[in-house]
């Protein structure tokens, strides 16, 4: 019994678990969308830009580990893919990204819109096919989504207008194949050597990346076993509750001293499942062991003494059956009692006594943390933003923290949170983004409009490109008038697309405005106007540093003194 080509495609995906797929209608991409009108059991979104809907697709995937779907038209449609599908790229998640194509026949004429989708895919996609024909169609979904678990990144399929909507007796084959990578085994030689060096080892401190995700159980029984300070990467900030006896915090800037510290002093340092690109902050002079289930990243951010390719849950396992126990805390007692005088210097810049007429950043970071929901999603966006959640936040419970950690690229917050708000609209979804974030993608507020998705966007108004502006004057030069921008009044603008907005000017208005957004039913943006001239608090910043800031903010005065 023969099907076309979009209603195979729709199937399959549903068989493997698809439910929602996120695109902009249009010309090649019709028989798709008529497919699943008539199917019905997956979901279409429809965003207001490709981008939004490769960054929806991206957080989900990077949420949970399962594949998700975007799609573009012919053309510049599947141009605007590009940029949002490069965080499941960089972030290492499952995407499928379909693309509309011109009819075959006229190909390599410059026909409307045409393009050529095997070199714009090229970078971002560990897969990418053209479909020539119906019948080859099945077997390809096959390869791409098999692609795009084992590569755990993107694959692209074009699927030209004269292709889509043929007709095909062939079906997809082995579809019990198509799911997420399975864990991977150390050598049992490579587990001896580890225990032999932890056993003598003075001192152990655990680095912990998002490879522990799922194994973070094993992970802290292992570090009570050693005596052992763990320390995480930014996107392995939830792994586990800030106030656990072995969490130390983070490291590098988006972390703080007593992490740093603890990987520098410690005699070996066991880093799992992480490939940390900042190896300033990495030990220099410890012994290191990696455990990684990606071969090729080990030694490659600071030299390993030993180096085990396997998953994180399998290794850990091992090592706890050949490890002997420390009796020796002192190591921990003396890393814990750092972090507790570091989280006092948290504290006290969030303190809202120290507000005076102008909202801290600080205090906004910590306080949307205390208030939202034990199982909330934090989606970050990057910048300056990042510094004061990536700090001030007090994971507990349930709550998942997101970002763009590899790609690093503002304005992918909100089309990420979208995605991730889909999955399970009661879940609460807050959305930490700048001013300049926001506005890149601004029409992605009117898709969770539209599709009742209720996240919560709080907007860190600082009127400037922070992170630019920290920049600039790190390197002791005065911020270029470029950094700095007016805004929309973005509480007016939420109400015109019909979701809520707030505004929150002062440190007296923070705490309510808050609770009303979180209490909204339905999206909501709460615009918040912070300090723009506060400083985020950075381990070991050096004194060359500060003198450049302090240069930085003397010839800003002068311009300002002559008018610019």
């Amino acid at each position: 019994m023969s099907a076309t080509v979009a209603e195979i495609l729709i199937d399959t995906l549903y068989q493997i678990g698809v439910r929602q797929i996120f695109g902009v209608v249009g010309d090649a991409l019709n028989p798709l969308t008529d497919a699943i009108r008539r199917d019905k059991r997956i979901e279409w979104i429809g965003v207001r830009h490709e981008e939004g809907a490769a960054l929806a697709a991206a957080g989900q995937a990077k949420l949970t580990g399962r594949l998700a779907v975007c799609c573009g038209t012919t053309g510049p449609g599947a141009n605007h893919l590009v940029a949002g599908l490069y965080e499941a790229r960089k972030d290492h998640a499952p995407v499928l990204a379909i693309s509309g194509g011109v009819p075959a026949a006229r190909r390599g004429t410059d026909y409307l819109q045409e393009n050529s989708p095997d070199l714009l895919f090229r970078d971002v996609a560990a897969y990418s096919q053209i479909v020539t024909s119906a019948d080859q169609a099945p077997a390809v979904f096959h390869q791409a989504i098999a692609q795009a678990y084992a590569q755990r990144g993107v694959a692209h399929l074009n699927l030209p207008a004269d292709i889509i909507g043929a007709r095909t007796s062939h079906t997809v084959p082995s579809l019990h194949t198509l799911r997420e990578r399975a864990e991977l085994a150390p050598p049992p030689s490579d587990i001896q050597a580890a225990a032999e060096l932890i056993n003598a080892a003075g001192s152990v401190a655990i680095f912990a990346g998002n490879g522990c995700r799922g194994a973070i159980d094993q992970v802290l029984a292992l570090a009570s076993k050693l005596q052992a300070p763990v320390m995480h990467t930014f996107r392995g900030k939830d792994l586990m509750a800030y106030d656990h006896p072995h969490w130390i915090g983070g490291v590098g800037l988006i972390g703080g001293a007593p992490g740093t510290d603890a990987l520098q002093a410690a005699e070996l340092m066991l880093m799992l499942g992480s490939d940390y690109p900042y190896s300033e902050f990495l030990p220099t002079k410890s012994k290191v062991i990696q455990i990684d289930e990606r071969g090729f990243v080990l030694g490659r951010r600071a030299p390993v003494t030993l180096g085990i390719t396997g998953s994180v849950g399998p290794s850990v396992r091992a090592l706890l059956e050949k490890v002997e126990g420390k009796t020796d805390g002192s190591f921990l007692q003396k890393v814990n009692g750092e972090r507790e005088r570091w989280n006092a210097k948290l504290d006290s810049a969030a303190d809202i006594k120290r507000q005076h007429k102008k909202i801290k950043p600080q205090s906004l970071a910590r306080t949307l943390s205390d208030l939202a929901d034990d199982d909330a999603t934090f989606v970050v966006d990057t910048g300056v933003v990042t510094l004061w959640c990536g700090n001030w936040i007090r994971q507990r419970g349930q709550q998942r923290i997101l970002a763009s950690f590899n790609n690093a690229a503002v304005g992918t917050s909100l089309g990420q949170a979208n995605g991730i708000q889909a999955l399970d609209r009661q879940r609460q979804v807050v959305v930490a983004v700048g001013d300049g974030g926001f506005t890149m993608l601004l029409g992605e507020f009117m898709t969770s409009v539209e599709h009742k998705l209720p996240l919560k966007v709080v907007v860190f108004n600082n009127r400037e490109w922070g992170l630019v502006h920290l920049e600039m004057e790190e390197a002791g030069m005065p911020a270029f008038e470029g950094s700095e921008f007016p805004n929309a009044d973005f509480a007016a603008f939420a109400r015109a697309c019909g979701g809520q907005g707030f505004t929150a000017r002062t440190p007296d208005e923070l705490q309510e405005s808050l609770q009303q957004l979180l209490a909204a039913p339905g999206p909501a943006v709460l615009d918040v106007f912070i300090d723009p001239s506060e400083l985020p608090v950075m381990p070991h910043i050096k004194m060359e540093q500060i003198w450049r800031f302090g240069l930085a903010k003397v010839r800003e005065s002068l311009i300002a003194m002559k008018g610019g």
